[in-house]
């Protein structure tokens, strides 16, 4: 198999990290942060760039990019530890792609690939605890020229508070089917930070017009999970990355004893497992952006499968790099206690470890029972 990257997405790669590098800096990300964790203008830069849109069909004015160049642009923005949901773009974008209406599709998915629109998707509930089956939203027949009206509460929406539309999940008739709903009359957003400096929101749907995407809600949820696996494994990737390169640039500049610690066995050895672990996660990073076209079944096993290494490659690259500073490893004003932050937050994002295990776990019992 060729793992060679294409000459458009090695330019692609090289157009988003002069990017990072240049309008990203650690300076900017932290005014971000101190002033909620999502900025518009930022958003807007995006989707000059093209990126809102990278997986908008051309029909769609989109750039009708794939899984691959997905991956490429999320590892670069993991470098330079992007707050931006770019992510949820590109869940609508498939959503949308695959289930909306026409009239629906043509109403939103050039606004989402203008960067006019974000468009957030709202399926976590209290009591779901990463279970895409759990939902006490409900829906029912509106009046008039509602369509439907929503209601229910969604928590941890990213940039819930500043998105122009949701994607919800809720029960219809009993069934769980997926939903549109615009920001206005009848959604209320309560913002707030969340570790790794990022913004999310509480959003509350109180009889809110909705129009109906797809009545196989379970299915698009599932999509949606796997689409978002794989965008935060690119991500966690450039973050490793970088997480690596600044470890080992401190351990050659900080000396004891006369002599750089990087020239300490000890120390070269643990550097050494952490490049292993990135790069175990790294190849599982494109195992699940190459699986996500396969079928449901064997894309649902394959992205846990991922999830449960990024979950222990993140885990010890983040540890190991604190460990390695020191107590500097740890302060606000450095930027490796935010890429500890941001791996931490990562490993829980769209299920767990333990939760991804137990995944894997139930369907390899479910394929041996097929096989018995």
């Amino acid at each position: 198999m060729d793992f060679d990257f294409s000459d458009d997405q090695l330019a692609l790669r090289e157009a988003v990290a002069r990017w990072v590098e240049k309008a990203y800096p650690f300076e900017r990300r932290r005014a971000i942060v101190a002033a909620g964790g999502f900025d518009r203008g930022v958003w807007a830069e995006l989707a000059e760039l093209g990126l809102t849109g990278l997986t908008v069909p051309e029909d769609d004015a989109g750039l009708g990019y794939g899984a691959v160049e997905a991956m490429v642009v999320m590892e670069e923005l993991g470098r330079g530890l992007v707050l931006e949901p770019l992510a949820q773009a590109m869940i609508a974008a498939r959503l949308l792609a695959g289930y909306a209406e026409p009239a629906l599709r043509a109403e939103w998915l050039p606004r989402l690939a203008r960067g006019e629109a974000l468009i957030a998707l709202a399926h976590q509930e209290r009591r779901a605890r990463y279970r895409l089956d759990v939902c006490d939203a409900e829906a029912q027949a509106g009046d008039g020229a509602a369509g439907y009206v929503l209601s229910g509460l969604k928590n941890l929406v990213p940039a819930g508070d500043h998105a122009d539309a949701y994607l919800v999940p809720a029960r219809l008739d009993g069934a769980l089917a997926l939903f549109l709903v615009p920001r206005g009359t009848g959604v209320a957003t309560r913002g707030y930070g969340t570790q790794d400096g990022s913004r999310a929101a509480d959003v509350q749907f109180d009889r809110a017009a909705a129009m109906l995407l797809t009545g196989e809600g379970l299915a698009a949820l599932e999509l949606a999970q796997d689409l978002g696996i794989a965008s935060i494994a690119a991500y966690a990737v450039g973050v490793m990355d970088r997480t690596l390169a600044v470890t080992v640039e401190y351990l050659n500049t900080r000396k004891q004893f006369g002599v750089p610690i990087a020239s300490f066995q000890a120390l070269r050895h643990r550097v050494a497992d952490m490049k292993m672990q990135l790069e175990l996660a790294r190849s599982m990073s494109y195992y699940a952006s190459l699986k996500l076209n396969a079928p449901a079944d064997e894309r649902r096993r394959a992205l846990s499968r991922a999830k449960v290494q990024l979950g222990h490659s993140m885990r010890f690259v983040g540890q190991q790099a604190v460990q390695l500073h020191g107590g500097i490893g740890v302060t606000d004003e450095y930027i490796v206690s935010h890429y500890f932050k941001t791996l931490t937050q990562l490993e829980m994002t769209w299920g767990d470890t333990l939760h991804h295990l137990g995944e894997v776990s139930a369907r390899m019992q479910d394929t041996a029972g097929v096989f018995a």
